[in-house]
């Protein structure tokens, strides 16, 4: 009886002797793995950082990825769009011009004749000066620049409303966004010439949409009897100009969606003085000023009336026909480097758009 006390007394010393050597090479590893992430972390440690730019590293691979393909692209996509609006220049003069010259009366041809024309001019204008224009970058040279903050990127002094283009890999004035369709940055120098196309396009589209309404019915009934027994006796050159009309008015139609929803965007934003990289900047300050009990108000905004006149340049009532409705290369107010209000803002009279 004696012995088997021993020996329980024995195995029991022995269990408890393994559970603590068990507890300590478990202590020791989560100690061995508590000083690898201290030192991990003493090597790279930044008081900066925080959630968002452990995310920012880990997406860094995709975004290298994105930049370079956008750049590389850019080309093939002004090559897009120059040979889409050529195509559908060319469709309007061989079939929808003739069409209407033996339609309409001599007014509506006048019209349609100078309409069209006009319309084409500024696109291709305005989409030239787009594509060519620097949209200004801060001189690198010059050390007395007023900055609100340095590029961590350039490494270098960042004016107000200056962002750096990833893309581009340089910082750009009063950045909106790149714009792969312009193989180009939209900034303070460019984005009058970049809203203005996108409204003129749309203007185009739309137009070109209804002028061959009537001739798309047309084409679509015939190309549906394409199949019918027996066969229609269409020749290849009337084959040929339905698919036209088709090409024409689907393309038009579609862009004049997706881009006219593209140019009331930019208007409204236009309207609040607001770039699309501000609007998210706005829209977060708007929320944390709202936490404590204060309203936001955008320092850059002169107004609805007074944005829109900063925008295209507008002093005199003149210049909405010289500066807006006709080309023109007149330079943006400033440099881009300060926003004081223009003295022809400042002494404005109230405004219908303002109320």
């Amino acid at each position: 009886m004696v012995g088997m006390r021993s020996s329980q007394r024995l195995f029991r010393r022995c269990l408890h002797l393994g559970h603590r050597r068990r507890f300590r090479f478990a202590t020791k590893l989560i100690d061995y793995i508590r000083y690898a992430r201290f030192c991990v972390v003493s090597l790279a440690y930044n008081s900066f950082t925080n959630s968002d730019v452990v995310i920012e590293s880990l997406f860094e691979p995709v975004y290298w990825l994105v930049d370079h393909v956008t750049r590389w692209f850019g080309i093939v996509f002004v090559a897009l769009v120059i040979v889409l609006t050529s195509s559908i220049v060319l469709i309007v003069y061989i079939c929808v011009l003739p069409l209407i010259i033996q339609t309409y009366s001599t007014a509506w041809i006048y019209w349609h004749v100078s309409y069209g024309h006009w319309n084409l001019i500024m696109i291709v204008f305005h989409y030239y000066k787009a594509t060519t224009t620097p949209p200004g970058h801060p001189s690198q040279m010059e050390t007395d620049i007023p900055s609100v903050s340095i590029c961590r990127k350039c490494i270098a002094h960042k004016p107000a409303r200056t962002h750096h283009c990833s893309i581009c890999s340089r910082c750009v004035l009063k950045m909106d966004h790149h714009c792969p369709w312009l193989n180009n940055c939209v900034g303070h120098y460019n984005h009058r010439y970049f809203f203005s196309f996108c409204l003129f396009m749309t203007m185009g589209c739309i137009y070109c949409s209804i002028s061959s309404r009537v001739m798309f019915r047309e084409a679509y009934s015939a190309i549906e009897t394409y199949n019918e027994t027996p066969p229609p006796t269409f020749t290849f050159r009337e084959r040929l100009f339905h698919k036209c009309i088709i090409y024409l008015w689907v393309l038009c139609s579609s862009v004049a969606l997706a881009l006219g929803a593209l140019t009331l965007w930019h208007a409204m934003l236009i309207s609040r003085g607001e770039t699309s990289i501000e609007r998210h900047i706005n829209k977060k300050e708007r929320k944390r000023q709202q936490l404590i009990g204060k309203v936001f108000y955008n320092p850059y905004s002169y107004g609805r009336c007074g944005n829109w006149k900063v925008f295209f340049g507008v002093e005199r009532k003149l210049h909405w026909l010289t500066r807006v409705a006709l080309p023109s290369s007149h330079l943006p107010f400033g440099k881009g480097l300060t926003w004081n209000a223009p003295p022809w803002i400042l002494n404005q009279q109230p405004c219908v758009l303002d109320i």
